[in-house]
């Protein structure tokens, strides 16, 4: 067990790597007409985005993303501001950024990035979604609910757990994200936010340990 873990049960671990692994969809990144990168607290979805684009993976990147209550004080500019920023930074020219800066969350993010793009004459039949890693598969869902006309290929910097949690430094806090975005992938279907996903019994029952151990502070509000 390494230092940034010695606060969590190992058992807790164990529960958190089997939702980590099923958040990620595993799509091999290949070129598409746009890409998205989806706001969040994690600036590296600026930077993997980054590193896509100088590969050639697509022409033109859209930054989405307003502010929650956990970025406002990193992002106070706005999340899509910021990775905007940091994106110019590491090399991206300005006109291969669309900036949308309203996002609230997923389903937003989603619509509201599509708008701007039709609104710019643009119609992908392919799109690249950039996220942390553990949203890909709620994307991906949310994506194929809201533009089920295009292909959907999802990517995100290629971190292992310990990796991600050293980075973003509590690791508390990333467990109950990854708890967090279970909820809503087993719940948002019946909302009519997002298509289905399986969920392996192994990772349910991690889910369940997990929520009896504590790990709930993402959940959705009731």
């Amino acid at each position: 067990m390494t230092d940034h873990q010695q606060a969590i049960a190992e058992e807790h671990w164990h529960q958190a790597k089997l939702i980590w692994d099923y958040h990620q969809m595993r799509h091999v990144p290949r070129p598409c007409d746009v890409a998205i990168g989806l706001g969040s607290h994690d600036l590296g979805v600026a930077a993997f985005s980054a590193h896509l684009y100088h590969a050639g993976l697509f022409p033109l990147l859209v930054f989405t993303g307003g502010n929650s209550p956990t970025t406002r004080a990193r992002f106070p500019r706005g999340e899509a501001v910021h990775f905007r920023e940091h994106a110019l930074e590491l090399g991206v020219p300005d006109e291969a950024i669309l900036l949308e800066p309203n996002a609230t969350n997923t389903g937003h993010n989603i619509t509201l990035s599509r708008r701007l793009l039709a609104e710019a004459g643009i119609h992908p039949r392919s799109v690249l979604l950039i996220s942390k890693p553990y949203m890909e598969r709620r994307s991906f869902a949310t994506a194929r609910k809201l533009w089920p006309e295009v292909d959907v290929v999802c990517a995100s910097e290629p971190l292992e757990l310990d990796e991600y949690v050293k980075a973003i430094g509590d690791e508390k806090l990333v467990i109950d994200m990854l708890v967090g975005d279970l909820q809503r992938i087993i719940e948002y279907p019946g909302l009519g936010f997002a298509i289905p996903q399986d969920v392996p019994k192994a990772v349910q029952a991690a889910y369940e340990a997990l929520l009896r151990a504590g790990f709930d502070s993402r959940l959705l509000p009731r």
